[in-house]
């Protein structure tokens, strides 16, 4: 039986500013596991500020320092936040998300259906973005169009699309949302990422 969890991404995934409980890949591992079905506790590949190129080259560092298996029950992807920070291109974006997707479908034995890749969020409510001086109209737009092609490509290979986009967008705000740098999401925010992310992993 497959019990094989591979969480690949950036801050996102690794909780930048959380404990390791409170990350959305171990409590979407909880809530499986808490409804009977077996699964391991996620090998997360994720670094914060990492863009696409750059989870490509950590998967091949960890992979050859630690092989990755391509038997997992579920693979996880969530990445492009950073693209969009750094003012990288959306074709850009596209082109190295799709050779992401491909390297996730592998790690699922070839089986698309086991892999779920969660939008990325609209980090212009934080406060952050506000004391930054940031363009928040301009930054939902790009992100806006970044889901959009992660999902087109996502669906397009049979995996499976999580919209986090609208709970981030409406909740993403507010002080118990947030971890202490007033930028990335708290455990109660991966919270509602595990549970929206849970009926598609339920069906891997």
């Amino acid at each position: 039986m497959r019990r094989g969890f591979l969480a690949l991404g950036d801050s996102y995934t690794i909780g930048e500013g959380v404990p390791e409980a409170g990350r959305w890949p171990v409590q979407l591992a909880d809530l499986l596991r808490a409804r009977g079905i077996a699964l391991d506790a996620p090998r997360i590949i994720a670094t914060t500020g990492w863009t696409t190129d750059e989870l490509d080259a950590g998967i091949d560092a960890a992979h050859a320092a630690v092989p990755i298996p391509t038997d997992h029950a579920l693979v996880s992807l969530l990445i492009g936040v950073n693209n969009q920070y750094r003012g990288r291109s959306l074709t850009e974006y596209e082109v190295q998300f799709a050779g992401l997707l491909e390297r996730a479908i592998e790690f699922a034995g070839g089986e698309a259906s086991r892999v779920i890749v969660l939008a990325i969020p609209d980090w212009g409510v934080t406060p952050f973005a506000t004391q930054s001086g940031r363009d928040r109209a301009q930054i939902a737009t790009q992100l806006d169009a970044f889901n959009l092609a992660a999902q087109r490509m996502t669906e397009a290979r049979g995996a499976r699309f999580v919209d986090t986009a609208p709970v981030s967008r409406e909740r993403g705000g507010e002080v118990a949302m947030l971890a202490e740098d007033g930028l990335h999401p708290s455990g109660a925010m991966y919270a509602l990422w595990a549970e929206a992310a849970f009926p598609f992993a339920e069906r891997h």
